[in-house]
Order: C-alpha cells, then sequence, then structure tokens
C-alpha cells in the first residue's frame, strides 16, 4: 500500500461527544442522506491499540451484561438512524460473525423486510492465527434503504482474466426457454455489446485490511481503511450530500467524505477518538493499494515452470518475492529449505545472488537454485547434461541443479544424514 495526503474538500465535519443514542435525537428528520453503522461488535472485551511509535494508546470497552442489552442498544439507534435518514437515504450496517444475525433482524425490524438491499462481504486476508477454527477472513456490512426509493450509483470493475472476447465484445439475451445466448440480427449475424463499463461490483469486496505499516493507520482499535468508506459513499451519495456516522471512532468516515466533497456529522462516546479524529481530518490521509490497481495476479512472481517441476513434492509457492518461489513444507534441522528457478535471459550469478539474499533473510538451511540447460550445438537428446558451472563465492548450502525432482531428493536425503 502506498499513503498520500489527498486535497481536502471544503466541507468541514461536525464532531459531536455523546453517546449516539442521546445526540441523535439533536439532529433534524430526514436531514441525512447516508448512514454508516459501524458499532461495538459484541466482542464482550476492552479493544486495545497503540500508536507504532508506542507513546499513544487507545481503547474503548464492548462489554455487555447479554445479548438483550446490546440488541436494546442497536434497536435505540436503529430507530433514531431511520428517522434521521432522507426518504431516497440508506444505512450501511458494518458487524462481523458474532451479531451479523442480530443485526440482520433487527434491521428488518425496524427498515422493513422489503427495505433489504444487500449483504456485503468484505473479505481480506490476514495473518494465521493459533485458533483451532477457521480463520475469519471477512466482515459483513448490511445495506438498508428507507424506501424503494434511494440513491444508488452503480460501480463497475475489471473483468475476470478467464473472461474471453466473445464475452466482453457480443450481445447477451435470453431464447425463449429463458437460457442466456448470444443476441443475433435478421441474417444471423452477432450483435456487438457496444461500449463496456467492465463487471457491475458484486457484493463481495476483496479491499486489503490495513496493514501495520500503512500510512493511514494511527493505531486506533477497529480502524476501517478509507478506502471501504470511499466505495459505500460513491454508491449511495452525491458530493455535498449529509453522511451520518453515529459511532465514528477515529473518523475514517469523516475522511472519505472531505475526500469526497460530502458534509458528515460524527457522534462518539470517547473524546480520546474525537481529538485523534480531528487531527487526521487537518491531513486527511488515504492509503492507495497496489492490490486494487493492480490485482492479485500481478503479485503472483513464484516461476510456474518449476512448480510444475516440483510434481507431488510437498511445497507452498512463494510470491512477491523476487529471490524464491517456494519453500519445501519439510525443513532440515528446523530450517526452511528455499528454491529458485533461474529466469530467461538471467545470468546464473544474478540468480545465485538473489537466491541467496532471500535465504539469509528466511534463515534457511538449504538453498536449490534450478539452472535453465544452455543450448549446447551437435550434443545428441541421449548425452547427459554438463554439470551447472558453480562460483566459489557462493555458500556451501547452495545447491544448483538441473533435473529437479531426482537431485532435490537426494540433496535432503544427504543433508538428514548429517549431525
Amino acid at each position: 500500500m502506498k499513503g498520500a495526503a489527498v486535497k481536502r474538500s471544503e466541507s468541514r465535519p461536525d464532531l459531536r461527544h455523546g453517546d449516539c443514542r442521546v445526540v441523535l435525537p439533536e439532529l433534524r428528520a430526514s436531514s441525512v442522506r447516508l448512514v454508516y453503522l459501524d458499532p461495538p461488535f459484541f466482542t464482550q472485551r476492552v479493544q486495545r491499540l497503540g500508536t507504532r511509535d508506542r507513546r499513544r494508546n487507545f481503547e474503548f470497552a464492548d462489554l455487555w451484561s447479554g445479548q438483550s442489552e446490546y440488541a436494546a442498544f442497536l434497536h435505540a439507534c436503529l430507530s433514531e438512524l431511520r428517522r434521521v435518514l432522507a426518504p431516497d437515504g440508506a444505512l450501511f450496517f458494518h458487524c462481523d460473525r458474532r451479531a451479523s444475525h442480530l443485526a440482520r433482524a433487527l434491521l428488518d425490524q425496524v427498515f422493513g423486510e422489503r427495505q433489504f438491499r444487500a449483504e456485503i462481504i468484505w473479505q481480506y486476508r490476514r495473518w494465521s492465527n493459533a485458533q483451532r477454527a477457521l480463520l475469519p477472513a471477512h466482515q459483513t456490512i448490511f445495506h438498508y434503504s428507507k424506501s424503494q426509493s434511494y440513491v444508488f450509483h452503480p460501480l463497475y470493475v475489471e473483468y475476470s482474466p478467464a473472461t474471453n472476447v466473445d464475452q466482453i465484445t457480443q450481445r447477451r439475451t435470453r431464447d425463449p426457454y429463458g437460457k442466456a445466448v448470444y443476441a443475433r440480427d435478421g441474417a444471423g449475424r452477432v450483435l456487438s455489446s457496444g461500449a463496456k463499463k467492465g463487471v457491475p461490483l458484486g457484493d463481495v469486496w476483496d479491499i486489503p485490511y490495513l496493514n501495520p505499516k500503512a500510512k493511514e493507520r494511527i493505531g486506533y482499535p477497529t480502524q476501517k481503511p478509507v478506502l471501504l468508506l470511499e466505495r459505500i459513499l460513491q454508491l449511495a451519495s452525491d458530493p455535498g450530500d449529509l453522511v451520518l456516522d453515529p459511532c465514528c471512532g477515529s473518523g475514517t468516515t469523516l475522511v472519505a467524505a472531505e475526500l469526497l466533497g460530502r458534509r458528515a456529522i460524527g457522534i462518539d462516546s470517547s473524546e480520546q477518538a474525537l481529538v485523534l479524529a480531528r487531527q487526521r481530518l487537518q491531513q486527511p490521509m488515504k492509503t492507495e493499494s497496489l492490490l486494487l490497481a493492480r490485482g492479485r495476479e500481478a503479485y503472483r512472481e513464484a516461476d510456474e515452470q518449476l512448480l510444475q517441476q516440483l510434481g507431488d513434492l510437498e511445497f507452498v509457492p512463494v510470491q512477491r518475492n523476487r529471490g524464491m518461489d517456494a519453500l519445501m513444507r519439510a525443513q532440515v534441522g528446523g530450517r526452511p529449505v528455499a528454491l529458485r528457478m533461474q529466469r530467461a535471459g538471467e545470468s546464473l550469478e544474478r540468480a545465485a545472488e538473489l537466491l541467496e539474499r532471500a535465504g539469509r533473510a528466511a534463515q534457511c538451511r538449504l538453498l536449490v537454485l534450478v539452472a535453465r540447460a544452455a543450448p549446447r550445438h551437435g550434443a545428441r537428446a541421449d548425452d547427459p547434461a554438463p554439470r551447472p558451472p558453480r562460483s566459489p563465492a557462493w555458500p556451501e548450502h547452495l545447491v544448483v541443479i538441473e533435473s529437479v525432482r531426482a537431485q532435490l531428493e537426494q540433496a535432503l536425503a544427504r543433508l538428514a544424514l548429517e549431525p
């Protein structure tokens, strides 16, 4: 991710201190176009986090006597939020697995089942944990409108790499049996689909979680990325509209509103959070995601030829690393074994340098460099391949091979016998 300060809008968010159940009645009815509600998640613990320099720590209590108290809090909030929403306004309710069932039932009760628009899944990659359960890697955002007439601006994303050219250029229609087919004119020619905007945005959003080094990250617990809030605001509001966040925390919604030219009101019961939000609004910062710009496939750097040659050997492909393509699942002496394929047009010396550097950082016990066979003029197909050249400057634990399967197994077997 890349962080950058962004030009701020002329609108200035209004920050209010207090419990949203107390502050919301002060707002005028039908005055808000969009509400983003990110309440405590019913974690039953105190959420704590600090800045990278460890000079400041932030916390808030997410403690309740039980589901009844939590549900009563949400119901009071939602009732007031529906009141302040404009007739064509919408609410986005952010939650996770701990309370999504409660939230959906309460939203249906307050807004009505017919006003449900979407269940958005915000998915992200997380680091592994020691829980004896599936790794939580998504959160849920419920989209409800106040009426059947609501603001909605379709967004478009790039086509999938698996999409063929016909699907992009040719118009689709339905045959008498309801099956999707290519539309044709009277002469039987396939009709063009015209200018294409891309694929309409779906309800699964792959937006990276804020990593610990993101410049946008300020150390507040449960901080969401500005990119996520920008997408919500773009979908369901226009420039100049009033956006409300009744549990604004460190002010991410307010930052997104300023960057997109929306007016905003933020409410929070923590004065510490509001101080932090005011500081962020002095210089709004958004972390640009290279992952969104390039796509996940752009980060696939492991050599596919090497991975295919490894066959059924147990290994883990390594992406986003110039020095190695894979790690063997089995370790030697409790330390990793790294593999790398020499690239086309790359010298063996350069390939070894990159592998050695990556292996040193990962504290690898064995480095295996697979050399590309150089063309030998006049050699027969059954002639034995010459041994790849080896530089005396390379470390002893760097092995250069050509035949991956056999030589790799031999190297591992020899090393296993060493004391």
